[in-house]
């Protein structure tokens, strides 16, 4: 039997806000906009190639906004996601790579394969990684 993750809800105080922020500047495609009430409204939103979606909403969870940390993406080129998330004008960190010493700033010809990382928040800081790792695609 498989089991398979395919909605990882993330708390956000502006549903509006946090909707523009994942489909304008990180362009997650809007499976659904969907209100059923005064008190529930569920947003689905999925990164390109992904098999997971995010759920924003009103009403869907009692976590406070801001709350979930470690959310991570899977690129296979992280200096164009990077090039692509800056351009967009997401706050995203510099390129990090993870040596034996720990994390270190990226040097032009570092290998980054399954060790180079960025890091962003949405508008609620929720946190977010992008990890490189090639061969996935």
């Amino acid at each position: 039997m498989n089991w398979t993750l395919e909605v990882v809800v993330v708390p956000v105080a502006d549903v509006d806000r946090a909707k523009d922020f994942y489909a304008e500047q990180l362009g997650f495609a809007v499976d659904h906009d969907t209100t059923i009430s005064e008190q529930l409204r569920v947003v689905q939103l999925t990164p390109p190639g992904s098999g997971c979606s995010i759920v924003v909403g009103k009403g869907v969870v009692e976590m406070p906004p801001g709350s979930v940390q470690g959310l991570q993406l899977v690129v296979a080129d992280i200096t164009a996601a990077h090039a692509q998330l800056a351009e967009r004008g997401v706050d995203v960190s510099d390129i990090q790579v993870f040596a034996e010493t720990g994390p270190r700033p990226y040097r032009d010809g570092d290998e980054l394969n399954n060790v180079g990382f960025c890091y962003f928040s949405d508008p609620d800081g929720n946190g977010w990684a992008v990890q490189q790792i090639s061969g996935r695609d």
